[in-house]
């Protein structure tokens, strides 16, 4: 048989990637891609020619039992998210959780996560913590407030610029708007910047200062 690869790739810095993963990139069958306009731009920076192909969330199932077929029968494919590590927030677990039930080897490199560098840089609690990736947009966001709000640990969100003040302000409507936080945006960029406070002070922030980049949102446990 052949073997899955999950390779994380930069948030931000082009050099914040592993030997090793460059080395997979070269050497596989296949690379998947979340998109292969912008992972394209990684590859040709390392020189990679490897072949790609798109791998995301609107075609995966139709995808899936063709490329763990694939692997069964002996190639090494590579999957790869626009930024970080596969599967964390973005297309992955469909096509890891077939593989397993496949008996189809699996190995996930260390590399590349965005929110534990925020997590790191907040200066919240990080001994213990609860990733929730992105909140519902709409429906069942209201419950899964609800139900952070007595939440112990650390908890940690992502978010577009486009919500970001949004998402904030329902923070602080349900968990307090003097709970602390600490808001990461461009991680690893030219304009990388770690805003912290409370969530009151964070709304009023980022509704002054026009909200860029792809965010972290980090919020103290009750």
């Amino acid at each position: 048989m052949g073997k899955l690869y999950l390779v994380p790739t930069p948030v931000g810095n082009l050099e914040d990637i592993t030997l090793r993963a460059l080395r997979i990139l070269k050497e596989c069958d296949l690379i998947l891609a979340e998109d292969t306009r912008t992972s394209s731009f990684l590859l040709k920076h390392y020189g990679i020619e490897t072949r790609m192909q798109s791998h995301h969330k609107f075609n995966e199932h139709q995808t899936t039992t063709h490329l763990v077929e694939r692997l069964r029968a002996g190639e090494t494919i590579a999957l790869i998210s626009d930024a970080g590590t596969p599967a964390i927030s973005d297309p992955g677990f469909l096509l890891v959780r077939e593989c397993v039930q496949a008996e189809v080897a699996v190995e996930c490199l260390p590399g590349a996560t965005a929110f534990v560098p925020a997590l790191v840089e907040s200066g919240l609690p990080d001994d213990r913590f609860c990733f929730e990736g992105f909140l519902p947009p709409k429906k069942g966001r209201q419950t899964r407030l609800k139900q952070l709000e007595a939440e112990s640990r650390t908890m940690i969100f992502y978010e577009s610029p486009y919500r970001v003040v949004k998402t904030l302000s329902h923070l602080a409507g349900y968990l307090g708007a003097d709970r602390a936080a600490s808001v990461s945006r461009e991680i690893s960029k030219i304009y990388a910047e770690t805003v912290r406070g409370n969530l009151g002070e964070l709304v009023a922030h980022f509704t002054l200062q026009e909200p860029r980049g792809e965010f972290v949102i980090v919020v103290a446990g009750r």
